[in-house]
């Protein structure tokens, strides 16, 4: 563990971009949003910042990228495929441990099955990451539920925690130790843990007072989701409630669906695009031929709360496949977050 003086701690974003382009906590001067974003000057980044409006999953499952071009050599018969990987460097400063679960889930996605997804790989390779452990909560924030903050434990290279005139900087990672040494970091006292561990039972205590926007208990609501048991018209009521935008799926830290589109360039080539996709559209699993399993809305509504909630889907995330974060309550124009989802099962259960 180290110490750095918070007048000083964007000094480590300035290291960082000697090597890395470097994304943060940005707070836009026009609308007061937050938006995790890259950034020239380090001191545009603010660590105080509310919880960014959109995941920072859009660095490395980006919205829409091309994934390789190909050609086609009609005469010859024969086809010229070019993979497009992005090596660059990235560095995300300031990331919530929210929104770090989420990277994390997207890891055990896309890299730790049977198959491992070069293209993501390529994102995640050459990243370094400084998580920020949120000593207040907000409004929105449910991470307690979901056992993914107010403090990242795993996936980080360094974890800031505010002291008050200081940050506690802890090493999780080779690279990241190699950081602290280099920037020549004071190194902590060993009470300093307990001190940190003080201030996380803090925050946690001001979730009843401060983060009054959501509640998700989801330990029964979680068995009742893996077993089925649900009353179907708790899910006709949940999809009569959704107008199919898509957007919860798109502020979710851990959501991975995804669409292949193949446009034309040219006669001879064409590029293939992966853009982002959504369980709540009727189109998302239409067959070929035009079957779909899944055309009732309150079949694809129960489809997203089962990826989120099911044991089944916690074994793959090692964890349930919900962070926390709360966007999905903050965007959903139906009012059918996944608190509030929890919350419709719960009545259900006690009736």
């Amino acid at each position: 563990m180290y110490l750095i003086k918070k007048s000083s701690v964007l000094d480590i974003a300035r290291e960082l971009q000697k090597e890395y382009r470097v994304y943060g906590p940005v707070v836009e001067k026009e609308t007061r949003q937050t938006m995790f974003t890259g950034v020239e000057d380090a001191a545009e980044l603010d660590l105080n910042a509310p919880i960014p409006a959109m995941p920072p999953k859009h660095i490395v499952f980006p919205h829409f990228e091309r994934i390789m071009s190909y050609t086609y050599d009609r005469a010859a018969k024969k086809a010229d495929i070019r993979p497009d990987f992005d090596d660059s460097r990235k560095a995300l400063f300031g990331i919530r441990s929210c929104d770090l679960t989420g990277i994390i889930c997207l890891d055990r996605f896309f890299l730790g099955q049977e198959f491992v997804d070069e293209v993501y790989r390529n994102h995640r390779k050459n990243m370094f990451i400084v998580a920020n452990t949120c000593t207040v909560p907000f409004k929105q924030c449910f991470c307690v539920c979901t056992d993914s903050g107010p403090s990242a434990r795993e996936g980080f290279d360094l974890n800031l925690t505010d002291l008050g005139d200081q940050y506690l900087v802890e090493a999780g990672s080779e690279k990241g130790k190699k950081l602290a040494e280099k920037m020549g970091l004071a190194k902590a006292d060993d009470s300093l843990a307990k001190r940190k561990e003080a201030i996380i039972d803090a925050s946690v205590s001001k979730f009843d007072a401060i983060a009054t926007d959501n509640k998700a208990w989801i330990s029964r609501v979680v068995n009742r989701v893996t077993t089925g048991l649900i009353d179907e018209k708790v899910w006709e009521y949940i999809g009569n409630q959704c107008i199919e935008c898509g957007a919860c799926s798109y502020v979710c830290p851990s959501c991975s669906c995804f669409n292949i589109v193949d446009p034309q360039t040219s006669e001879e080539a064409a590029d293939r695009m992966r853009t982002w996709d959504s369980c709540s559209y009727e189109g998302y699993s239409r067959m070929a031929g035009g079957h779909n399993p899944r055309k009732p809305v309150e079949d694809r509504r129960s489809k997203r709360f089962f990826c989120k909630l099911s044991y089944s889907q916690s074994k793959k995330y090692l964890r349930p496949g919900c962070v926390g974060c709360g966007r999905c309550q903050w965007v959903c124009p139906g009012d059918i977050g996944l608190p509030n989802v929890v919350t419709y099962i719960r009545r259900d259960i006690q009736q």
